[in-house]
């Protein structure tokens, strides 16, 4: 096996994937999509409201199955239109962060129990990861709500605990739904140089879904999905 395909972390070949839409023809938001990801890289994927960008990370992350096509975790190849097993659960947990608009925070518990959730799920050892929760709290600025529960905290801040609870694994690969979109401009900044900073110093790959022009250009490989297609720039 070459070292460049050893270097790919995460691959789709032909990803398709329709929705039933009453009274009409199922509506195809994804058509046969292609994707490759090398470790300590990161792609932008940029189009307009509602074409399909969260859909191709859900698929991506095996959080709902494809119609069709291959998805490779690695070196796991998978059939993208089987049904997710508790074995992928747990090797996502370990391998990949998500990071969605909505948060997705667990109203119950504290920031810091949030974020150390993805290391218990993952079966990892919690105390050797408690440091390394603290100190992305800080950088994002919300280490003083630590013991706070989601209810008490700004959306922005909300936003800064779902992605350090992303990053906290060290995970190879991090999908982030406009990780962005609910900060000002300077903390947005922060999450980007962090998000991108984390490919260098620690080897994680990124994929960005963003509307952020400025953004996108910030990442090594750039691609729009337009009518059901992925096209690099």
């Amino acid at each position: 096996m070459s070292n460049q395909r050893e270097n790919v972390v995460l691959k789709a070949s032909e990803l398709s994937k329709s929705f039933s839409v009453l009274g009409t023809s199922d509506l195809k938001v994804l058509d046969e999509v292609n994707l490759t990801l090398k470790q300590s890289s990161s792609l932008s994927i940029r189009g307009d409201s509602g074409c399909g960008k969260t859909t191709l990370l859900n698929l991506l992350a095996r959080l709902e199955p494809a119609d069709g096509g291959t998805i490779f975790w690695g070196d796991r190849e998978i059939a993208a239109a089987s049904q997710t097993h508790a074995m992928e659960a747990s090797w996502r947990a370990k391998h990949i962060g998500v990071v969605y608009q909505s948060y997705y925070l667990i109203p119950e518990l504290t920031v810091m129990e949030n974020v150390l959730m993805s290391v218990r799920l993952s079966g990892l050892p919690i105390t050797e990861y408690e440091g390394r929760a603290k100190e992305l709290l800080e950088q994002m600025g919300v280490v003083n709500k630590s013991m706070q529960i989601p209810a008490k905290l700004s959306g922005g801040e909300r936003q800064r605990v779902a992605i350090v609870r992303a990053l906290v694994n060290r995970p190879q690969v991090i999908l982030a739904d406009e990780p962005t979109g609910n900060l000002d401009e300077r903390t947005g900044a922060e999450v980007m140089d962090l998000l991108l900073s984390s490919c260098t110093k620690e080897k994680t790959s990124l994929i960005l879904v963003t509307h952020n022009p400025t953004f996108a250009r910030a990442t090594n490989e750039t691609s729009t999905l337009t009518d059901g297609k992925l096209i690099y720039e």
